[in-house]
């Protein structure tokens, strides 16, 4: 018997709609990671393994554009070598917007590594190479109060219009609140992580705005 993860669309505070699935194996389209189910206790785990360059795993048939996405993550206290995060708005394999964590900067006493904590990027054009250069500052902060960089966290993503708020560990201020840089119209979410790291995720919720 495969082992599966329930993904559950619940009713917001605005107009949405509810619905419930299972996904196996079958339902996720990995592109430049190998992908695993495992389980942390009772809770499926989505397990990403370690590449040069990004990946990400596409959640096949599911839409989002508008709305909220709740998750659980956990990356590593290994410099560099641990960014993960949630793709949407996603065109194809290389055109989409990821929200993404830096777990290594959590509590980084550098307070320029801390400052870049959580991070919006626009691929293929506004990486966080270009965002950092040219908007310093703007487009990646610190989590206050710091999680623990190696284990689970907690993340809500909200999207509204173009505006665009992260919240972690059910904290009521948001730690990072951009304006989207593009328009794609894309709809495709997954689970999204950088060049030479791995992620786990679980408990996903997503919350679609009609």
């Amino acid at each position: 018997m495969k082992p599966i993860i329930a993904i559950i669309i619940l009713c917001a505070s605005f107009n949405c709609f509810a619905q419930q699935k299972t996904i196996t194996e079958k339902d996720l389209v990995p592109v430049n990671r190998l992908l695993s189910l495992e389980k942390d206790g009772a809770t499926q785990v989505i397990h990403l393994d370690a590449k040069g360059d990004d990946g990400v795993a596409w959640l096949k048939g599911q839409e989002f554009t508008q709305g909220a996405i709740e998750i659980d993550i956990k990356g590593k206290d290994e410099l560099q070598h641990s960014f993960v995060g949630i793709a949407f708005h996603g065109v194809d394999d290389k055109t989409f917007e990821v929200i993404y964590f830096r777990p290594f900067n959590f509590r980084a006493t550098d307070p320029v590594r801390k400052a870049h904590a959580v991070q919006y990027v626009a691929l293929p054009v506004y990486d966080w190479e270009k965002l950092r250069n040219e908007h310093p500052g703007q487009y990646e902060k610190p989590v206050n109060p710091a999680p623990d960089p190696n284990r689970w966290f907690h993340a809500r993503i909200e999207i509204k219009g173009a505006a665009i708020k992260v919240f972690v560990n059910g904290d009521t201020t948001p730690s990072l609140t951009v304006n989207e840089l593009v328009h794609s119209n894309g709809k495709m979410i997954g689970y999204w992580v950088g060049n030479t790291s791995d992620g786990d995720w679980k408990n996903l919720k997503i919350y679609s705005a009609k």
